[in-house]
Order: C-alpha cells, then structure tokens, then sequence
C-alpha cells in the first residue's frame, strides 16, 4: 500500500524529494543546482502550510514512493538525467490529483524545471 495517498504525504514527499535534490547537486558539486532544488522545497513547505486548512480529505490512490526513488550514489551526467527524469514523473504523475490548485501550479512547476534539466 502506498503513503501517498492524502495532500500532506504527497507534499511531504515532494519537500523530501526536494531536500535530497539538493544534497545529491551539493555533492556533485553543483550549488545552482542545489539552490533551485532548495527553492523549491521552500516553497513546497509554504503550500503545505498556507493550504493545509482547504485540503479535502479526498483519497488519493495509485501512487508508490518506490516508483520515484533516486539513485543519489551516481553523480555523472548520466545519473544526473535519470534523478531528473525521476522528479519530473514524480511531479507529473503527482499534480493532477491534488485538488489545491496553488499546490497543482506548484508541483507542474517543478515537474517542468525538472523536465528542461533531463534533457
């Protein structure tokens, strides 16, 4: 059974996913990277924290945290493609089930960033 099931575990997890974005780049020895990775989880947290009050307790189903894990121990380009390639399905996949539309513009966003970076 997947825990992204409900707007708090799935934003939860995009701020998660964000926070080793930017620690996997600050290895890599990318800190442009690392900053707009730390941008976005700011900015994830203040839709987490500004909405928590409109989200309907609506189930959200067929989504597992496996299909978006990251290989952060592969730094080449290659590797870098494939965490953004993984971040941006994350976010594709993710958005248009969430019935917050600044949390929706918010994960879009990320997914496009993401989507540029993978090439």
């Amino acid at each position: 059974m997947s825990s992204l099931n409900t707007f708090g575990a799935i934003m939860t997890y995009a701020i998660e996913l964000e926070t080793q974005i930017t620690a996997y780049y600050k290895e890599a020895g990318d800190a442009g990277r690392a900053a707009d990775a730390d941008k976005r989880r700011q900015n994830f947290e203040r839709v987490r924290r500004e909405n928590v009050t409109e989200i309907k307790l609506e189930p959200i189903e067929g989504l597992d945290e496996a299909d978006y894990a990251l290989n952060t121990g592969d730094t080449s380009p290659a590797g870098q493609v494939a965490v953004e390639r993984i971040a941006a399905q994350f976010y594709t996949d993710v958005a248009p089930k969430i019935n917050v539309r600044e949390a929706q513009r918010a994960l879009e966003k990320a997914a496009k960033q993401h989507g540029a970076l993978s090439g």
